[in-house]
């Protein structure tokens, strides 16, 4: 056997950009994910025209599942039109042929920093998450050894003593995003930096959801229709942020999730989160006959 018959004619990059080895490894890994919700898989994280910590490892797992007929919509804490948002989204469309969409109710796959769409996602959609710091036991176990030893023995104790101790010293539970929360009821996992008023989303979905850190070189998923149950005390309820009295200033929306604009007076204005749901609203207000799918929230109350 010759050197020359074990090597592939030179091509420019595989199909979606990475390595076919690449995505059969992630392949693995994204299944075995699906089959133990919430237990983190490693992986080999690939470099990517993107630096670490940008979303590398959402990325790698889009590209993964990337197809030419794949419509694609990337979030960046809400907007669509983010530096951030724009260049994953037009990188990803030039290396697979994949369409490119704003709306949440066109697209296949969905990948999304720091937050979840407001519009409820569909059986056939995917959701990719970017995540910064997959352990939730690292604030209260930095030995990354004894964390694994702990996730084994589903020891998460330490968990609960530090949401006891803030309602102690603050009176209530200050952690907002990566809010800890039971998978499946065995694996505790940290949804991401979405705020607490995205997590109750992940219960009983529809769709199938990854979250991915490709620093850390960890993905774990959140399969349809599973369990994902905020860590709570049964005398202290889950609460989310109190947006629902807020409007948004430029479309008029109340009800739900917006962020806050400090102005030059000291005061605030607040905008819609999800840009596209915004944009939607102001089209309708204008006439146009915009197509608006089943929002997660009806003024600020979550619905299922």
């Amino acid at each position: 056997m010759s050197l020359s018959a074990l090597t592939k004619p030179w091509e420019a990059f595989s199909y979606g950009f990475l390595d076919a080895s690449a995505k059969r490894e992630l392949r693995r890994k994204m299944l075995k994910a699906i089959a133990v919700p919430g237990c983190q898989m490693p992986y080999t994280s690939r470099e990517v025209p993107i630096a670490r910590g940008w979303g590398t490892g959402g990325l790698q797992v889009t590209l993964t599942l990337i197809k030419p007929s794949s419509v694609i919509k990337v979030i960046d804490q809400g907007a669509d039109d983010s530096v951030n948002a724009a260049s994953i989204r037009r990188f990803l469309s030039r290396v697979s042929g994949a369409g490119e969409t704003w709306d949440t109710q066109e697209a296949t796959i969905i990948q999304s920093r720091h937050r979840i769409p407001e519009e409820k996602l569909r059986e056939d959609q995917i959701l990719v998450l970017q995540v910064p710091n997959p352990e939730p036991l690292r604030p209260v176990e930095p030995n990354m050894s004894i964390a694994r030893q702990m996730h084994a023995d589903a020891d998460y104790g330490r968990l609960w003593l530090t949401l006891y101790e803030q309602i102690v010293h603050s009176g209530r539970i200050m952690q907002g995003a990566s809010y800890p929360s039971l998978v499946n009821g065995r694996h505790v996992m940290t949804p991401s930096p979405i705020p607490r008023w995205d997590v109750p989303k992940l219960d009983m979905a529809k769709h199938l959801t990854f979250l991915s850190a490709g620093r850390e070189k960890r993905l774990y998923a959140v399969p349809p229709f599973t369990r994902v149950e905020p860590l709570v005390f049964s005398d202290v309820p889950y609460k989310v942020e109190d947006h629902a009295d807020l409007t948004c200033h430029r479309s008029g929306v109340r009800g739900y999730f917006m962020n806050e604009i400090p102005q030059d007076d000291g005061g605030s204005q607040f905008e819609l989160s999800d840009s596209n749901l915004g944009i939607k609203a102001i089209r309708r207000a204008e006439g146009l006959d915009v197509k608006q799918g089943e929002t997660w929230y009806e003024h600020g109350a979550f619905r299922p």
